[in-house]
């Protein structure tokens, strides 16, 4: 007996060979069919009349044909049930029937906003074709926000009874550095005082590139902007206030209403050299691989201004003595030598070499604490009294070692004791802590958290915000990076968001 041979076909063959798959052919008189469609030639003569339809006994054809019948009507209703599948291992075999149709999301198309630095005029305006770009997201791919976006209602419940109405806003502006706007897409700042070093121009910075992550998301807003050291908004001047004023800012305490915000560093600090923290943040973990835990030095280790608050002053009489030896060493930093040697001692990747690091405040909070946090050393925390936007959710003895500053000394000595005697365990608590600023601190979560603070404190408006007399447009061109030099504008091209995102913002957990 002949074998049985089946040729790939084109589909306009296969077209026609699917006729007499179907039912009618095979019903009735389907042997006179084949044997009429067998005897007019053509590719579909080859594929279904070789071999056992030819030169074959006429006592035998009835039963091949059975079986070749049984075989096509097998073949047909597997293709109809598993068509994805076989449609995708077969390709155009056998018998053809068009797709179903896809209800899957088509994929986002990547659109890369245009940039262009050639023209610094200052009076030019801004493009308008940024503004009205909108991003097809992927709705089914959303992730879950990490644990700190819990505390963004915690900061907005003093507003979550009477709302915010733009006398609230107006009466906040005696506490502000700048106002923004956003109206439309478009962000308008106005100024009021001017703030120390770049941290007015690069949190403004930070807020125009979160409307280029998220285009058409971010709602109409009207907010003012504290950038000092010390919580503005102080509740035992404000608790019987019936217009509370709401006053963005880099930290609070349990005596402020401060509304917690990202702080300008995450974009870079330039006058201290400190890299934008997408860039910070690989390089600390290349840092870490440099020196393993247990090859570092055992000794706390501490370098900052010692001049910016009294514990940190305090903190010095820690350091090694010929009377005593803390198990600490200590470094005072002074950033106008650093500035003129061109920041050779404080690159920060090149100071996770102790197995232990001090976290002290300053004035009030210090951008350093996720430097610290990150070097792969237990962070030893000396009593904070301040918080930033992600610190809340820090666990005493899971991600740090606490720190009395009534006994600091003594507290960093015998924590450096037991964690040279436990070293798996304070090795773990080195880690943990490491790893959270590495997962849960991307930059990814850092624009979500700024999206979901702005979305919430927008749904307690009484009033559609307006362009102010007095404010200007900003964006990333004309006004921040363009016009700057050296770190400034190095720091916010590496920065800057080049495309809108392809998904939705993370969920925030319930």
């Amino acid at each position: 007996m002949r074998k049985l041979i089946i040729i790939p076909l084109s589909v306009k063959k296969i077209r026609r060979i699917s006729k007499v798959c179907s039912f009618q052919y095979l019903m009735g008189d389907y042997l006179d069919s084949v044997r009429s469609f067998c005897s007019r030639g053509g590719g579909g003569a080859r594929f279904c009349c070789t071999g056992p339809f030819s030169a074959t006994p006429p006592g035998k054809r009835w039963v091949l044909a059975i079986v070749s019948a049984f075989f096509f009507v097998s073949l047909c209703i597997s293709v109809f049930i598993y068509w994805n599948d076989v449609y995708d291992i077969a390709g155009n075999y056998f018998c053809w029937a068009p797709p179903p149709p896809s209800t899957s999301p088509r994929p986002a198309i990547k659109i890369d906003f245009p940039f262009n630095c050639s023209n610094r005029d200052p009076a030019i305006t801004c493009p308008t074709s940024n503004q009205s770009v909108t991003s097809q997201t992927d709705n089914s791919s959303a992730v879950t926000c990490t644990q700190y976006t819990r505390w963004i209602q915690e900061d907005l419940r003093p507003w979550k009874t009477t709302g915010i109405t733009r006398d609230m806003v107006d009466r906040a502006r005696d506490f502000a550095n700048f106002r923004v706007v956003i109206v439309k897409g478009k962000v308008y700042v106005e100024i009021y005082q001017n703030a120390y070093e770049t941290r007015d121009v690069f949190t403004i910075w930070g807020i125009v590139q979160l409307l280029r992550l998220y285009p058409g998301k971010v709602p109409d807003l009207d907010l003012m902007f504290w950038c000092g050291d010390m919580p503005a908004i102080l509740k035992r001047e404000h608790n019987h206030v019936k217009h509370l004023p709401p006053v963005f800012h880099y930290c609070g305490d349990d005596k402020s209403y401060d509304i917690v915000f990202p702080d300008w560093s995450y974009w870079g600090w330039i006058e201290v050299n400190i890299k934008p923290w997408r860039s910070m943040r690989e390089a600390l973990k290349e840092g870490n691989n440099n020196t393993k835990w247990k090859d570092r030095e055992p000794y706390a280790y501490w370098r900052g201004n010692p001049y910016v608050s009294r514990r940190r002053r305090e903190l010095l009489k820690c350091n090694l003595s010929k009377k005593h030896e803390w198990n600490a060493r200590l470094y005072g930093e002074d950033w106008g030598v650093e500035r003129q040697e061109g920041f050779k001692h404080s690159n920060l990747e090149d100071q996770c070499t102790h197995r232990y690091k001090i976290y002290i405040e300053g004035v009030s909070w210090s951008v350093s604490e996720k430097y610290i946090l990150a070097c792969d050393s237990m962070t030893l925390l000396v009593d904070p009294k301040y918080y930033d936007f992600f610190t809340r959710s820090l666990v005493s003895k899971t991600h740090y070692w606490p720190i009395r500053t009534s006994h600091m000394c003594t507290d960093i000595k015998s924590a450096v004791d037991w964690g040279n005697d436990h070293t798996d365990k304070a090795q773990s608590i080195a880690e943990t802590a490491s790893k959270f600023i590495q997962e849960d601190l991307k930059m990814e979560f850092v624009y979500d958290y700024m999206f979901h603070l702005l979305s919430e404190y927008g749904k307690l408006f009484k009033y559609q915000p307006t362009i102010p007399p007095g404010a200007v447009e900003v964006c990333s061109e004309t006004t921040l990076a363009c016009p700057g030099d050296g770190l400034w504008r190095k720091f916010m091209m590496d920065s800057m968001v080049t495309s809108p995102k392809a998904t939705l913002p993370c969920t925030i957990p319930s």
